[in-house]
């Protein structure tokens, strides 16, 4: 996408694009349905926004910092937190409808130690040195458990057990994803019936696609010559802004405040008010 008519392209299915949110809450109970939409520079942005919505790992950080299961329901360690045990979760499904299996996570784990599982849905992890903070690692993308331990490219073919399954995607250029039925957290993330992601490798032409109402979030790092419109909001903030969002969207009271893109995990938290 070079030179583009913007909108044509933002008439397309293929444009509309894009998810997520930023900054303080506008409503504190979120709300369920509509399409968020995401515009993105042309960097890893799509990628950790999708791997986010497809994927799950066995740990997440919650928006307020603290550390919670997500396909792992417990974990216990050793005194020298050297070897550790997680629990997995029984109600988790890949989108080709296959059930977490055991193997799926020791496919994982095995990048990280010496694996062995103790029973269907119990691993066991020895690590070659003690790590006390191994369950916060764990929460990373580079660790999201894949089928069989499949890629997580190309996109098109993403396999995860995520609160999104890919409707349609291109790497580098855009993603779709649609809410799955009955998932494990439904009522507790992925608020969203559809999320939508496109790379604009203009800024300005982001800039214009947020104040024209085509999208409802747009990366825009200070300094790409963005001025303060009224009824958007600004992440981190209007002096330190990642990024731009329409007033309509709605996320958790505290956010993940070290990346723009709340580690990954707006797909999930936030919702269209």
């Amino acid at each position: 996408m070079t030179r583009i008519d913007r909108r044509a392209l933002f008439a397309s299915g293929a444009a509309a694009a894009l998810l997520a949110a930023t900054g303080a809450s506008l409503a504190d109970t979120p709300k369920v349905g509509g399409t968020l939409r995401l515009a993105v520079p042309r960097d890893d942005s799509l990628e950790q926004v999708a791997r986010g919505a497809v994927f799950d790992t066995l740990t997440e950080i919650a928006p307020d910092g603290t550390l919670r299961g997500e396909l792992a329901t417990g974990w216990q360690t050793d005194s020298q937190a050297r070897i550790w045990s997680f629990d997995l979760r029984e109600n988790a499904r890949f989108h080709d409808g296959a059930v977490l299996d055991v193997r799926d996570v020791m496919a994982v784990l095995g990048d990280v130690g010496q694996v062995d599982a103790l029973s269907d849905n119990r691993v066991r992890l020895e690590l070659a040195q003690a790590n006390p903070g191994l369950p916060f690692l764990l929460a990373d993308s580079r660790f999201v458990i894949s089928r069989n331990g499949q890629g997580v490219t190309p996109l098109q073919a993403a396999n995860g057990t995520g609160c999104y399954r890919v409707e349609r995607a291109e790497d580098d250029r855009h993603f779709l994803g649609r809410r799955v039925a009955g998932h494990y957290k439904d009522g507790l993330a992925g608020w969203a019936e559809t999320l939508e992601v496109i790379v604009i490798p203009d800024a300005r032409v982001r800039t214009e696609a947020l104040r024209d109402g085509f999208v409802d979030i747009a990366a825009l790092p200070q300094g790409e010559g963005f001025s303060p419109h009224r009824g958007l909001r600004f992440f981190p903030s209007e002096s330190d802004m990642a990024l731009a969002v329409a007033g309509h969207v709605g996320m958790p009271r505290q956010i993940g405040t070290d990346r723009p893109l709340d580690d990954g995990r707006i797909a999930e938290r936030w919702w269209l008010i």
